[in-house]
């Protein structure tokens, strides 16, 4: 992965990014329903701020996260049901929106602070700065996708998508470790094309086992914010096809994902 500082200026952009979509956005609008079943607009901020209140506390007071990841045991979800509830407290939107942007700058700083090689505690095993950051940008990718596709918004994707791809071929076995799964004893080759026109490319060249096509599409899919069949995403090998159906690049439940055509 790319230096510490350039993931920390990215992770960085993407947020600003998530912020302008809900900036401006009436009071009302922060109570729409997202495509996450029983999230709101609201919702998906406030577990942004959950998630990168987190980060920070990760980053810069190691032994209190330990405790407190301590505490979360193992029911995952009542965990991010109950980290919501501070900040969907808040009295406005606009509130909500400034704890949001005070976390995700504490994070920032936080992570910029901790030398690149040394390994800060996470959910499921210590991490190094810059792949906490990179799993900031696939927080931020998924839930500023969910808010985007509720208000019609079409982002533009940049090459930044690099970490998360990077994070996502990093986590490759998320999928089959969530569905309790056998993970194949093989390896994969990806090559994806950046929005730039830009070719990366990532394990053994003549892997038998390959996944190719756009880093935005799969983005979308290892967020689990699109179906494979609405992906530009090409699959070799049998292993790799079903790599597809269950992809993923965060820890916890699947969730239900999304339907074919839904985004139409």
């Amino acid at each position: 992965m790319a230096g510490s500082q350039d993931v920390i200026s990215a992770l960085v952009a993407e947020g600003e990014a998530v912020e302008a979509l809900v900036a401006d956005l009436a009071d009302t609008d922060w109570a729409r329903p997202t495509p996450a079943p029983g999230w709101t607009i609201a919702h998906q901020i406030a577990h942004l701020a959950a998630t990168f209140k987190l980060a920070g506390t990760a980053a810069g007071d190691p032994e209190t996260f330990k405790a407190l990841a301590a505490s979360i045991g193992s029911d995952f979800d009542g965990a991010v049901q109950q980290a919501l509830k501070p900040y969907l407290a808040a009295s406005t939107p606009q509130i909500l929106l400034e704890r949001w942007n005070a976390e995700r700058r504490a994070a920032e700083q936080a992570l910029a602070a901790v030398p690149a090689d040394r390994p800060v505690p996470w959910l499921v095993r210590p991490l190094t700065a810059p792949i906490l950051a990179a799993a900031g940008m696939m927080e931020l990718f998924g839930h500023g996708q969910d808010i985007a596709d509720t208000l019609g918004v079409r982002r533009e994707p940049t090459d930044r998508l690099r970490y998360l791809v990077e994070f996502a071929v990093r986590t490759w076995d998320f999928g089959y470790q969530a569905r309790k799964l056998a993970t194949p004893e093989t390896e994969f080759r990806y090559e994806i094309t950046a929005p730039s026109g830009a070719r990366w490319e990532f394990g053994p060249a003549d892997a038998e086992q390959c996944i190719s096509g756009p880093a935005v599409d799969f983005c979308l899919l290892v967020t689990r914010r699109r179906h494979r069949d609405d992906l530009a995403l090409t699959a070799h090998g049998k292993d790799a096809d079903a790599w597809l159906d269950i992809a993923q690049a965060y820890r916890g439940p699947a969730g239900p994902g999304r339907t074919p055509g839904q985004f139409s």
